[in-house]
């Protein structure tokens, strides 16, 4: 028996893709301890039986002007279940996107790799703007709270190489 298995099996290690997820799990959890360290972004993909799962987890840390609090804004397909608390692997991904209030406009920029233009669709709600995606096997969500209230007829979008950009002239 390998090490690993023996590790394993006094309790000390859980090795396979189930432990791999709990780990990924617990992390989303203590994402919160890295809000007083600056900026940090991470992200990695697990795979496992082939090519039959592939997940995929990141998180970025974004630290705002001034006294605003930092924020963890996780992105990937791995979500941890309300009900059980174990982490999955979901179908759909959810993209990382980033917010500009600039002078002249608002932007969201969301990165959606293999998707073009046409793919994107978008729903806006007051000041919530909810982008969905998909292209063959590539499926994307994601809300995204905006800082104001913004309308439909003034949004511009454009979708080059798998990079969306959603902007509202001010």
């Amino acid at each position: 028996m390998d090490k690993a298995r023996e590790k394993s099996r006094h309790g000390s290690i859980d090795v396979g893709l189930g432990g791999i997820l709990k780990g990924l799990g617990d992390l989303v959890e203590k994402l919160q301890d890295l809000e007083e360290r600056g900026e940090v972004s991470r992200s990695g993909s697990i795979g496992g039986e082939g090519d039959k799962i592939r997940g995929i987890y990141g998180f970025t840390v974004k630290v705002g002007l001034g006294d605003q609090k930092p924020r963890i804004e996780p992105f990937g397909n791995i979500r941890r279940d309300t009900k059980s608390g174990r982490a999955e692997v979901q179908e759909v991904r959810e993209p990382m996107v980033d917010v500009f209030d600039e002078d002249h406009h608002l932007l969201v920029v969301a990165e959606l790799p293999g998707v073009r233009q046409q793919d994107v669709k978008i729903e806006l709600t007051d000041d919530l703007l909810t982008i969905v995606a998909e292209h063959g096997e590539k499926k994307y969500r994601k809300e995204v709270l905006l800082p104001r209230v913004v309308s439909q007829e003034t949004m511009q979008m454009s979708c080059n190489n798998g990079v969306l950009e959603v902007k509202w002239p001010k």
